[in-house]
């Protein structure tokens, strides 16, 4: 029996928990106009420009996740994107905050599709390959660079230290790592600290009668 158009597109999904990207549909030779009549009649679902879900596809808790990554390499998007900064603290599970957009890293020079979904946030850095790690088959960044980019961010040092706990309960660093982390985050909120007073100061000297 020959395989139908929704047949292809339900194996492609299959890697990603019932989503694509149309560029791979494109790829097995289906048109954009096909997506659009299947997303019609309902057998599709237009998640975001360039991700569609197969509807009634049973989703997991990944799948929001899945779909960010999908956004930012739809048309010829970066593939050196990351989840990221509390996004990735929560998939390590050494963390509880709650954030209520996903975080994803991407490369400085990276060309982005205008129609950014609202629940994601956009950082740029240009990661090398031993900071991003596979994570439940999801690119996220390392454990010691998702910590310190929560805390650039953030400046919650107490988000960052307990962070550190978690990942050393879990075995994700070494005791050894786990120190070195400690001194990084206490020297960046030392230097964070001397930031803040010095704004501080200059604040008040501009505006003391002179």
């Amino acid at each position: 029996m020959p395989r139908t158009r929704m047949d292809e597109l339900y194996a492609l999904a299959e890697e990603h928990d019932g989503l694509f990207p149309s560029k791979e549909a494109r790829a097995l030779g289906i048109k954009d106009s096909v997506l659009v009549r299947l997303a019609q009649r309902g057998r599709l679902e237009r998640m975001s420009r360039g991700v569609y879900r197969i509807a009634h596809y049973p989703a997991d808790r990944l799948a929001q996740y899945r779909e960010a990554i999908l956004w930012a390499r739809a048309s010829q998007g970066p593939e050196h994107a990351a989840l990221s900064h509390e996004t990735a603290l929560v998939l390590y599970g050494i963390s509880d905050v709650n954030p209520s957009h996903v975080h994803l890293t991407v490369p400085l020079s990276a060309r982005l599709r205008r129609e950014r979904p609202k629940w994601i946030t956009i950082h740029r850095a240009d990661l090398v390959d031993d900071e991003i790690h596979f994570h439940e088959g999801l690119p996220v960044t390392a454990v010691a660079r998702s910590i310190m980019d929560v805390l650039a961010t953030t400046h919650r040092a107490e988000i960052a230290r307990q962070a550190i706990i978690e990942a050393l309960r879990e075995g994700l660093v070494n005791a050894a790592q786990a120190g070195a982390l400690r001194k990084q985050v206490n020297r960046t909120v030392h230097a964070l600290t001397a930031a803040t007073t010095k704004e501080s100061q200059a604040t008040a000297d501009e505006s003391s009668p002179r």
